[in-house]
């Protein structure tokens, strides 16, 4: 087990940010940590990264116990946070250098280990530029190349797609992507559920510092499906087709919606090929019938209770 909590818990007063958090993480998964602001992904992540202590409980990092052994764990690990520190007089290699030289890396190992972060993060041509004046997406793309300078086996990244516009989140996606094809372990916390479905093999969903659900992916998308749910279109006399389809075997419920009929099945029936030949019998002309898909913004809204500390 790569990295491990144990009833982790963290106060603030009477605030409790955690509260008995057990995570298990398999060395080389991609855990999407999703949950409301305030949930508490943050702190978990920070304690995880030895930036906080927790109230009581333990988090280990590749066996070794988080604040006992903290100096253990940091070069086990890379932690990028949400919002980039600007170092405004340096230029983005000097930057790189000086992690580097942090990391006790030198010589000409120091410089190979710069161009090879460059080359993986795609900056080699903003080597020279300067870091304050690169923009928000770039910066994100040097802070990952910052902490991929000592090779950890792990990485922390708390919201990296925050404040990025469409196109720097596909590139540090597409980064991230390749970063987990190379064996990383990455967790990451974020509000774009979609680019997490792609990327996470695991998920785990965190409301009132309390952990709601952790396991695989497809696990949390078949605990979110009620049943099947239809979407039809007619061409004419909707009413009407929601009357005759309210009346068939096996539908449980029919809405409209923005003339289309969404249209609940009883849970023990899957198969909704009927509806549509029921329709046609009754000279409905059908525009289109689809199932619908359970992915995991439709699963986070309905495991959870939108509630904030």
């Amino acid at each position: 087990m790569i990295v491990e909590t144990i009833n982790l818990t963290k106060r603030y007063g009477k605030l409790v940010a955690l509260n008995n958090l057990h995570l298990k993480i398999e060395e080389g998964e991609c855990f999407g940590y999703i949950g409301p602001n305030g949930a508490g992904k943050t702190t978990t992540i920070k304690i995880l990264a030895t930036l906080l202590q927790p109230t009581w409980g333990e988090a280990r990092v590749c066996g070794h116990v988080v604040g006992y052994e903290s100096r253990k764990v940091r070069p086990l690990i890379g932690y990028v946070p949400d919002f980039f520190g600007a170092y405004e007089d340096m230029v983005v290699q000097e930057y790189l250098e000086f992690f580097a030289s942090a990391y006790n890396i030198t010589g000409k190992q120091r410089k190979r280990v710069v161009g090879d972060v460059l080359e993986l993060t795609d900056l080699v041509y903003k080597r020279d530029a300067l870091v304050d004046s690169l923009s928000r997406g770039m910066q994100q793309r040097l802070s990952v190349a910052r902490v991929l300078l000592h090779d950890p086996k792990v990485l922390l990244l708390d919201e990296p797609a925050s404040g990025l516009d469409p196109r720097a989140r596909i590139e540090i996606r597409e980064l991230l992507k390749e970063l987990h094809r190379m064996g990383k372990t990455i967790i990451i916390s974020s509000h774009i559920l979609h680019e997490l479905a792609e990327l996470c093999s695991t998920v785990g969903i965190i409301e009132q510092g309390e952990l709601l659900f952790h396991g695989p992916l497809k696990e949390i998308l078949e605990r979110a499906r009620t049943g099947t749910r239809v979407t039809i279109r007619v061409a004419e006399q909707v009413d009407l087709a929601a009357a005759l389809l309210e009346r068939a075997r096996g539908v449980k419920n029919v809405d409209q919606q923005d003339g289309q009929l969404i249209v609940e099945l009883e849970k023990q029936t899957h198969d909704f090929t009927d509806l549509a030949r029921l329709l046609l019998q009754n000279n409905f002309k059908v525009r289109e019938i689809k199932e619908e898909e359970v992915n995991l913004e439709t699963a986070f809204m309905r495991l959870t209770k939108g509630l904030v500390q």
